[in-house]
């Protein structure tokens, strides 16, 4: 029997090895702000239908970071990776298990499905790239000076799983010091919420 993780990961604790002789993985797109309920909801659905045998983990892409505060200590925040993004690993050759993910409350569709045919798997090559460079970028930035910027201009990631994308800005938030990007992932414009000092303007000739 192959033992179904049920604990909440993050890409911060994320295993290793994400390879399986058996199971791919797939993206799956849930509603805004429901990653963890969505998660919760289709493990529970799994265990109902006795479908455990036919589903490795399911991860949220999330990391947890390391923030200085005003009063300059460090806390540790939960940050994510992904908005509205879940990873299923899970047996492609055994049909049910796609319908049993698509009829989950709150989950919206996979990522790079077609009409009439299944949804493409994603490498295990790629799920170890994001997890793992997402496990390194635990440490806050140090200050620096702050930089006007505005709506849809395109910028540069400096710091983080992002490093080096460049993406739309979709919404300044001042107040906060951070930014709504928008960077292309699987093809498709992935809302990134990033502060002030992960991301820089693009130089001449980028």
């Amino acid at each position: 029997m192959v033992e179904h993780k049920t604990n909440e990961t993050d890409a911060s604790t994320a295993p290793s090895s994400f390879s399986h002789e058996r199971f791919k993985w797939y993206a799956v797109l849930t509603q805004s702000g429901m990653e963890k309920k969505a998660k919760a909801t289709l493990e529970e659905r799994i265990k109902k239908l006795k479908m455990t045998d036919y589903f490795g983990q399911i991860l949220i892409p999330t990391m947890t970071i390391e923030k200085i505060d005003e009063s300059g200590k460090k806390k540790k925040v939960e940050q994510k990776m992904m908005p509205g993004y879940l990873f299923v690993q899970m047996d492609p050759v055994h049909k049910a298990t796609f319908g049993c993910v698509k009829d989950t409350p709150k989950i919206s569709s996979f990522i790079g499905s077609a009409a009439n045919q299944d949804p493409k798997p994603v490498p295990d090559e790629e799920i170890s790239r994001i997890f793992n460079r997402a496990a390194e970028a635990t440490k806050a930035s140090p200050a620096k000076p702050v930089t006007a910027f505005e709506k849809g201009e395109k910028v540069k990631v400096i710091d983080g799983p992002f490093t080096n994308f460049v993406g739309d800005i979709d919404e300044v938030k001042a107040d906060k010091m951070k930014l709504r990007l928008l960077i292309s992932v699987f093809g498709r414009a992935t809302p990134v919420e990033l502060e002030f000092s992960k991301v820089e303007k693009l130089k001449d000739g980028e």
